[in-house]
């Protein structure tokens, strides 16, 4: 078992910057690609970005590129999402999950084991 408790999310302008982080606990967090998604009311889990075990692969979905950055540490069990320019539809709960590294980065919800509860992060015009 990984659990992942997020940390970070709220209330922002647009044109501000938040920070995301992940607390990883559990089986090696090393093991693990990982990824944030999130979801807003009525939508489905959208994919944001992800992170090789390594740390040496990322990869961002094309609505965030250039403005989202995904770090981790694996000293640390962390893994942080900085999100800058922040946009009104970039408002939803933010997931942080764990999936075990296979190859190619994992951008779809079920490629991922271990979710966390998830962050509200809303962006105001």
């Amino acid at each position: 078992q990984v659990q992942l408790v997020e940390s970070g999310g709220g209330l922002v302008q647009a044109g501000g910057s938040l920070r995301l982080s992940c607390a990883a606990s559990g089986r090696t967090f090393s093991n693990y690609d990982m990824g944030w998604f999130r979801q807003a009311p009525g939508k489905e889990r959208e994919f944001v970005a992800a992170i090789s075990w390594s740390g040496g692969r990322t990869y961002y979905a094309d609505s965030v590129k250039g403005r989202f950055a995904i770090s981790r540490d694996n000293a640390k069990n962390t893994v942080v999402l900085q999100m800058n320019r922040l946009k009104p539809e970039d408002s939803a709960v933010y997931y942080c999950a764990a999936g075990l590294g296979r190859g190619a980065l994992p951008i779809r919800p079920y490629e991922y084991s271990y979710w966390g509860q998830g962050t509200q992060v809303t962006v105001s015009s």
